[in-house]
């Protein structure tokens, strides 16, 4: 007779699922105990800001560090609209060179344009930022910003003096660090939509674009705002490449042609020079908030995607 091989009746592959189960739940619960120990030494760090300035830091405009007057809105300002104009503009080109390189592009050039946007991902932020400064920001301040103004000044988004170093600025390097990355991650998405469903589409008598638009984008909606949420995320926490294009400049104004400041930025500016205890209390603070509103930032996002999504559809019986 042969020997029972049943694992169940075998503790050796039993106590093997467990332990890669109860393995692999530690794996997953670190990443929050990173997230929860990260939080507990801002705010450790921050003890002494959190006790002066309270809930008044969120909405503090004055950044004073002779007179020991710290408020974080222009740099939560500076972060968010940063990040939206980065949104705004890399979003749209993202999805549309992954929807080219998956449906559209023939065979020999899908390779080299993949290679060149994996290598403008491998681009050092300082790099751009080096980049940003003396090509980018001198071009803008002659040519697009002022046609902005002419085209657009009615609007206060384009009013004001144009220095070249701006909020605008921003944006736009932001936006070429995070394109590969939404690129990327769009085209794997897209890449992953069954032929069936393109063939079923092609076989009702849709034109491509239809294909396009109806069987993959539609199918692949969660995945491409998944997409967007993980460039959202390194838009928020962009440090040097920032710093060196937005001007560097603690105020909430309406113009984009005016300089800003970020979270991540100020940061890594005074840091190093912040003296006696409330100065690197007040950045530890920061620090705080942008893990905050990166968190928030996110939750929300997710919350967006149920609702788009709406409730799942369960098969029949």
């Amino acid at each position: 007779m042969q020997p029972n091989m049943n694992p169940r009746t075998h503790g050796g592959p039993r106590f093997g699922d467990r332990a890669f189960n109860w393995l692999t739940l530690c794996m997953a619960l670190s990443v929050f105990a990173l997230i929860g120990l990260i939080g507990h030494e801002l705010a450790q760090g921050s003890r002494l800001a959190l006790q002066k300035f309270g809930w008044h830091f969120l909405v503090g405009s004055d950044w004073d560090p002779v007179n020991e007057q710290f408020g974080a809105l222009p740099f939560i300002f500076g972060t968010l609209v940063s990040s939206l104009i980065a949104l705004v503009i890399a979003v749209p080109i993202s999805i549309a060179t992954a929807v080219y390189l998956t449906e559209l592009a023939p065979l020999w050039l899908r390779q080299p344009l993949v290679m060149f946007i994996e290598l403008l991902a491998a681009v050092p932020s300082v790099i751009l930022g080096l980049w940003g400064i003396f090509v980018m920001v001198p071009w803008l301040r002659v040519y697009l910003f002022p046609w902005l103004q002419k085209t657009f000044g009615f609007l206060p988004l384009f009013q004001g003096p144009i220095y070249g170093v701006s909020m605008l600025a921003g944006g736009i390097i932001v936006a070429i660090m995070i394109l590969p990355i939404i690129t990327s991650v769009s085209r794997e998405v897209l890449r992953s939509v069954p032929g069936l469903q393109r063939e079923a589409a092609y076989a009702l008598g849709a034109t491509r674009w239809e294909v396009t638009r109806i069987a993959v984008l539609s199918y692949a909606k969660k995945g491409l705002f998944g997409a967007v949420i993980l460039g959202l995320g390194r838009a928020l926490g962009e440090t040097m490449a920032v710093t060196m294009v937005i001007g560097n400049s603690p105020q909430i104004v309406k113009s984009l042609f005016a300089p800003g400041y970020t979270l991540a930025s100020v940061i890594a500016n005074e840091f190093n020079e912040a003296t006696g205890d409330l100065y690197p209390s007040a950045l530890f603070e920061l620090g705080l908030v942008l893990l905050g509103v990166t968190v928030i930032v996110n939750i929300f996002a997710q919350l967006l995607l149920k609702t788009f999504a709406g409730p799942s559809v369960k098969p029949q019986n």
